[in-house]
């Protein structure tokens, strides 16, 4: 298990028969009194300088405590957020220990304790001769009141969510191909009440599913569509899930310079994310029918490979002139989003690391959304919840005209004008989401787009429970967003 295992405790840290101690330590006051069973404790922080600032950590000695002892700080405001980052800051960093037992010298439900430490005690199983010092595969936590089933079911269910995306975007696309993530999605919901449909590439011409086709066609793996359906009883609302699966993004003919192709493996964290919030939502048991889509292609140059100015046929109909074959996620997506708009869901969330251009417009910590402002807004909220940053960007209705083809309906890119090229790119896939009813002048189904392009890989320090490498970012919101669907 590519994750701790972590439970409850009502014992006292010092009591227990863990390897090392992890205490969370908001900023302590000013000629405070050491904690109940600390004595010594204050004296040793000031000693090594440490405030207790948010993302603080060190190891730490205190007389009379034999098992090795390390501080996380929490900082001034040590809500569920902090209490959360502090965990994940102790579990990444207090390495060679099996078992670590955790406690918050603040009033501390267990959830959010849990939580930081299942995420931030991820460890990929990596090809190194010398592999670095194993973190916690045990993790005890000790709080001010035992978790609900819900709540335990929850911690398992995200934290197992997050491991799979980052497992499967790790993973070098040698060993992932279109057919190898499509088996992977199909083990990864064994065992839980979901139907699963794999597409292959007879299966994808023969339905007219000419994005995923065109972008796939010049590899020698095949694309495939992944849909898993969950439809628990009493459930009132229906969610689609779209993702972006694209196992390798040379580009196409429209080839990526040397340096950008590298890490392009990652560019399928759209359909990982998907289907991991998919299976965790099945685990949980959420009261909501949900429907994913997973469009899953290599993006390869060859004799095959679509060419720029080809024209594809999209799955409903609509024809799109290829002028950038490095523009690829939006095509693919445009097959999942009308196949998902067929079954007029009340929400569709499409989820993809669509463009470099929201990482210059938002940085690398802000998920780019976009869409119908009343979904917008359920989805920021769930976002606000989950403590996961996200800000919404304009769909503006003077950049329509710049989709037109002189040939085709709509063109996929706009060479040479790197203006507003995530609205851009936005707008295009809204053309593919469905009405709510047959009639041609209906409101369109509520949908959310994500731009995970920024978020979606940490290229920089570690931070909070996020290592460098694959952040997981946009599961715990997605999760807190169907949560909130399934209550309505």
């Amino acid at each position: 298990m590519p994750f701790p295992s972590v439970a409850y405790t009502d014992a006292p840290v010092r009591e227990s028969d863990a390897d090392a101690i992890l205490l969370i330590v908001p900023t302590p006051s000013e000629g405070a009194p050491d904690p109940d069973g600390w004595d010594g404790l204050g004296a040793a922080l000031t000693a090594v300088g440490f405030t207790g600032a948010t993302g603080s950590f060190q190891r730490v000695h205190v007389p009379g405590v034999q098992t090795p002892l390390a501080v996380a700080g929490a900082g001034t405001d040590p809500g569920d957020a902090a209490l959360r980052d502090a965990a994940g800051v102790g579990l990444r960093q207090l390495t060679g220990f099996a078992h670590v037992a955790v406690q918050a010298l603040v009033d501390a439900p267990w959830r959010p304790l849990a939580e930081g430490a299942a995420l931030g005690g991820y460890r990929f199983a990596d090809y190194k001769k010398k592999s670095p010092k194993p973190r916690a595969s045990r993790v005890s936590v000790s709080a001010s009141a035992a978790p609900s089933a819900s709540d335990e079911a929850a911690v398992a269910a995200i934290s197992g969510a997050v491991a799979l995306v980052k497992d499967l975007v790790t993973t070098p696309a040698e060993w992932l191909g279109p057919a190898d993530f499509a088996e992977a999605a199909v083990a990864a919901v064994d065992g839980l009440p979901v139907e699963v449909e794999v597409l292959d590439e007879v299966a994808l011409r023969d339905g007219g599913y000419g994005g995923i086709l065109g972008v796939g066609q010049g590899s020698d793996r095949p694309p495939r569509l992944v849909r898993l359906d969950y439809s628990p009883e009493g459930a009132s609302r229906r969610v689609a899930l779209v993702g972006k699966g694209i196992t390798f993004d040379t580009g196409g003919l429209s080839l990526k310079p040397a340096a950008s192709m590298v890490g392009m493996k990652y560019d399928m964290c759209g359909a990982a994310t998907v289907l991991a919030v998919f299976k965790a939502a099945a685990e949980m048991q959420l009261p909501v029918q949900l429907s994913a889509w997973l469009c899953i292609a290599d993006n390869m140059p060859s004799g095959r490979a679509t060419r720029p100015g080809d024209v594809l046929r999209t799955l409903d109909g609509t024809t799109v002139e290829v002028l950038n074959t490095d523009a690829e996620g939006r095509l693919v997506l445009a097959d999942g989003l009308a196949a998902a708009s067929r079954e007029k869901p009340d929400l569709i969330v499409d989820v993809a690391t669509l463009t470099g251009a929201i990482t210059v417009a938002l940085g690398t910590r802000h998920t780019g959304v976009m869409g119908d402002d009343d979904a917008v807004a359920s989805y920021l909220a769930a976002a606000g919840r989950a403590a996961e940053l996200a800000w919404q960007l304009p769909l503006p209705d003077h950049m329509v005209d710049d989709l037109d083809s002189p040939i085709a309906d709509l063109q996929n890119a706009k060479i040479g004008d790197p203006a507003g090229g995530s609205l851009f790119a936005a707008l295009f896939l809204r053309h593919f989401v469905g009405r709510v009813s047959e009639d041609a002048d209906a409101a369109r189904i509520p949908w959310v787009h994500l731009d995970i392009a920024g978020v979606g890989m940490n290229k920089s320090a570690p931070f909070g429970y996020t290592d460098k490498g694959v952040t997981g970012a946009t599961v715990r919101t997605l999760i807190e967003l169907l949560t909130a669907e399934s209550a309505r």
